[in-house]
């Protein structure tokens, strides 16, 4: 890539971005983040002084870490109690947006990055085409390529190259109200088109909306896009000039155009997602489903879903699919430790990426807490894990029944190295749709135009 996409992917690349996943929902508060500007990069042998954690095994290399898991001070010490060649120093530097920002300032300074990070998997692209991550394929992935399935590690991978060790995803499922369900004698649709026979049954007979088509969502309608057989970006990093860009196919098309219509017709709201009035509409009753992924329980219990009035009158069912006879399972979310290239031993970095939240305790206290879905096949596959009667779903196991088969069936995908430009131009054109000035067509097509104008200013030669 030429020096100038270089130079304008330093200055646009972070672009500010919502962090709604349930993992990160942090406590940390400022004393880690001012520690973190100067925690320095140390796996030299030399001791970092910076820690929001304490470090007992002082004779030991250290590697920085950044991350925002609630319970992440338990993790990091479980595995410096359980690790005699390295330990970690970890610091909080904020959450999603506020950390990607620091990073980005470490990359265009070239110092003052940790050797580990914490990435959501859809920035990972954002990263590694500015030369910010290591390939940690080669530093032990064999060893611990069992641990994960083929969805997930595609998720961090970028043509051959692995740029993270998945920790959490979100394999997507649609949330309902029983009672909602049952007043109207409704049935959890399997296909899309039943969505829309219930949605309008309900309506007829003076129900609530059945759903919401919100347009600060945009990676919902990707993913949904994604399940009827778009594929929105082909990027090989071994051809990091070149990128395929195909928003505006006929999946993406018709899945714009059916919530376009559901909204048109008045079946679901238009209401932002993540807001006070939405998570009041959810424990009012004005919404009988929410399309959401498998943290989303977390999330709405953190908000106050789930509790008083609403208590016990929530379920789940497996995402509605566009052809039942080719089920295709979807997800929304997820992170990653990523290695970063300022680290100046990245083999113990990848050592630490490997290791960090995949020993049992952690695993354990991460899914029982709602802190994260886990994708470790230690714990996604544990019985415990599997066959739990999840609370907020009044004792239904939705892990066996949804989240789980939805997880193992997931096949992983490209993300785009300009993501969250991509979304922008998805929540803009979304918008428009719900004002009725467009079709859902019409909104592909100029987010296909926006997308392919904004690669080729940055030097890609658009496929």
């Amino acid at each position: 890539m030429s020096t100038k996409t270089k130079r304008i992917f330093a200055t646009t690349a972070m672009l500010a971005a919502a962090c709604v996943l349930a993992a990160c929902s942090s406590t940390a508060g400022s004393e880690s983040s001012a520690r973190a500007s100067n925690s320095g990069n140390d796996t030299t042998g030399n001791k970092a002084s910076n820690c929001t954690n304490t470090i007992s095994k002082k004779d030991l290399p250290v590697v920085t870490f950044w991350g925002w898991y609630p319970n992440m001070q338990l993790v990091v010490d479980n595995f410096n109690k359980q690790n005699n060649e390295v330990q970690v120093c970890w610091t909080n530097v904020g959450q999603g947006g506020d950390e990607y920002d620091k990073f980005q300032t470490a990359i265009s300074a070239g110092t003052g990055a940790p050797d580990v990070i914490m990435i959501e998997v859809d920035r990972i692209p954002t990263f590694q085409i500015q030369k910010a991550l290591v390939d940690i394929k080669q530093y032990g992935f064999d060893a611990v390529k069992a641990n994960y399935g083929p969805g997930a590690w595609k998720d961090v991978s970028i043509g051959g190259a692995v740029y993270g060790v998945p920790v959490d995803g979100g394999p997507m499922a649609m949330i309902y109200r029983k009672d909602i369900f049952d007043k109207y004698k409704i049935t959890p649709p399997k296909t899309w088109a039943e969505y829309e026979q219930a949605a309008q049954k309900v309506k007829d007979a003076g129900g609530p909306l059945f759903g919401d088509l919100g347009a600060n969502v945009p990676a919902v309608m990707m993913a949904l896009q994604i399940q009827k057989g778009a594929t929105p970006i082909t990027y090989d990093p071994a051809k990091p000039e070149s990128i395929g860009i195909a928003l505006n196919d006929q999946a993406s098309k018709d899945v714009l155009d059916y919530w376009g219509n559901l909204a048109r017709k008045g079946l679901v709201g238009t209401q932002d997602q993540f807001t006070p009035e939405y998570i009041s509409g959810v424990i009012n009753g004005k919404y009988a489903t929410y399309i959401s992924a498998a943290w989303a329980p977390g999330y709405l219990t953190g908000a106050g879903v789930g509790k008083g009035k609403d208590t016990g009158k929530f379920a789940v069912a497996p995402l509605p699919q566009w052809d039942p006879a080719n089920p295709v399972q979807v997800n929304w979310g997820g992170s990653a430790f990523s290695v970063t290239s300022q680290a100046k031993n990245p083999e113990l970095a990848a050592k630490v990426a490997y290791g960090l939240y995949a020993d049992d305790e952690s695993l354990t206290d991460g899914w029982t807490n709602q802190i994260i879905f886990p994708l470790n096949l230690k714990a996604l596959n544990d019985p415990k894990f599997v066959d739990l009667k999840v609370s907020f779903f009044d004792g239904q196991q939705a892990n066996k029944e949804v989240y789980v088969p939805a997880a193992n069936a997931y096949k992983g995908m490209t993300y785009s190295p300009f993501g969250q430009y991509y979304f922008d131009a998805m929540t803009k054109q979304i918008g428009a749709v719900i004002e009725g000035s467009i079709t859902g067509a019409q909104a592909a097509d100029r987010v296909q135009e926006d997308v392919v104008g904004y690669a080729k200013e940055q030097g890609f030669t658009v496929q």
